[in-house]
């Protein structure tokens, strides 16, 4: 990776596209240090109550970089954008309008992108004003009556929405004149940011250590062993993938023969990324997060919300079992084996000891139904064991597998922009 961006560095065309990626991220830093007006200083404070909660607005916090916590312009990050991405992506296999735009080439894609952006700002406007009433039932707001409160109540909503879609803007940009996903980019850099808190855990585990506790010495080396293994164990699936082996039949047309040569279908084994993970912790998040907003005090009611805890059984179960649900939903929705299988035969193609048609979408079904499970697994195992070991070592480790996934994945992605960027300029001596 280190070796991968020295050598890229190298060439002028790909350093300019660096240096804008990195000037665009420093603009978002920067807006998530600027807190939108008529908020109270206390505000600032908001998080320390919440802070390892695992619930929702401690999630969206972790994806904005701490904006969230500080009432910034740019809280919301690009959430509303990947919620309105999903939601299309969805409706296009449900809606028949939809799946033929996407099938129309450049044009239908553009208009899919614009319908994505316009669903995306109504979704920041509705999740800036669920956060002004957060923040007014808290009573951090500088106004809370008369026409002053009206009127700070829409410059707050408009700057939160307006600083979602500047973001996305700023994504953009990313793809078109720097390198890598522009939208991945801000939320790795968001991620990043709040790995500071990191430090803070391994003072206060050594501070543990010293007040008479010692197996706090044994636990810090622990964690950090697990923590590289997690690492190595996620770059290892994330590229894996299994290739079906293709042999197309040999043709003649005219005077000249076509095909004869053998290719692949290559599946992989996280092929539904981390999407699987952001959905089932949403999900999961929401009683949680309910529970603290509503502020109950009924025994019924606490126990009820106590039960939907990060760091409980049940959420570790409801968690794992949506993850793997979520994957195989996600993956049903990309990969349709009935087309491949008519494509393939289309072009004279077919897999070595299966039959052309209904065999061959029963065989591609029946691999890729053995590859998601691999990957739904992998996946579970990455998001639920941080909360096993937070409950075996009694150490707070919030929401690391998914920021883990999300750091690693667009990490390898960009990587391997980079070096697809060499290799097209035909510098393959930077690549050894």
């Amino acid at each position: 990776m280190f070796d991968t961006f020295r050598n890229a560095w190298k060439i002028p065309e790909l350093r300019k596209k660096i240096l804008f990626t990195l000037m665009i991220l420093v603009i978002f830093r920067l807006g998530c240090a600027i807190s939108v007006p008529y908020v109270n200083v206390d505000a600032l404070e908001l998080f320390r109550e919440l802070g390892g909660s695992g619930n929702m607005l401690d999630y969206l916090n972790m994806m904005s970089g701490g904006a969230l916590s500080q009432c910034a312009i740019f809280a919301l990050s690009v959430s509303p954008y990947i919620n309105a991405s999903i939601i299309i992506q969805l409706l296009t296999v449900a809606i028949p309008a939809l799946e033929r735009l996407s099938k129309e080439g450049e044009e239908g894609r553009r208009k899919l992108t614009r319908i994505t952006r316009y669903t995306g700002a109504g979704i920041a406007v509705a999740m800036s004003i669920g956060y002004y009433m957060v923040l007014r039932s808290w009573g951090v707001l500088a106004y809370n009556t008369g026409w002053q409160a009206w009127f700070s109540a829409v410059v707050i909503v408009l700057s939160f929405a307006a600083g979602s879609q500047l973001l996305t803007w700023m994504g953009e940009q990313i793809d078109a004149k720097g390198i890598g996903n522009g939208v991945s980019l801000l939320i790795f850099v968001g991620i990043i940011s709040r790995w500071s808190d990191v430090i803070n855990s391994i003072r206060g585990l050594l501070d543990e250590a010293a007040d008479g506790k010692p197996q706090y010495y044994v636990y810090l080396p622990l964690i950090a062993i697990l923590a590289i293994a997690a690492v190595v164990f996620v770059v290892i699936l994330t590229n894996g993938e299994r290739r079906i082996p293709v042999q197309y039949a040999k043709r003649v047309v005219g005077r000249k023969m076509y095909g004869g040569q053998a290719s692949h279908i290559p599946i992989k084994v996280n092929m539904s990324g981390v999407m699987p993970v952001i959905f089932a912790s949403t999900l999961c998040s929401i009683p949680n997060m309910i529970g603290s907003l509503l502020q109950v005090k009924s025994s019924f009611w606490v126990a009820f919300f106590d039960v939907f805890n990060y760091n409980s059984v049940l959420y570790a179960v409801i968690y794992l079992l949506l993850i793997l649900a979520f994957n195989y939903f996600y993956v049903a929705i990309q990969y349709n084996p009935v087309e491949i299988a008519n494509n393939l035969r289309k072009n004279n193609g077919a897999i070595p000891g299966i039959r052309p048609g209904k065999p061959t979408s029963d065989f591609i079904t029946k691999s890729l139904s053995k590859i998601t499970l691999i990957g739904a697994v992998f996946l579970g195992i990455v998001a639920v064991l941080p909360i096993i070991l937070g409950n075996v070592t009694g150490v707070s480790i919030q929401l690391g597998g998914t920021s883990l996934l999300i750091v690693v994945g667009v990490a390898l992605d960009t990587g391997r922009s980079m070096e697809s960027y060499m290799l097209m300029r035909h510098h393959k001596g930077f690549l050894e």
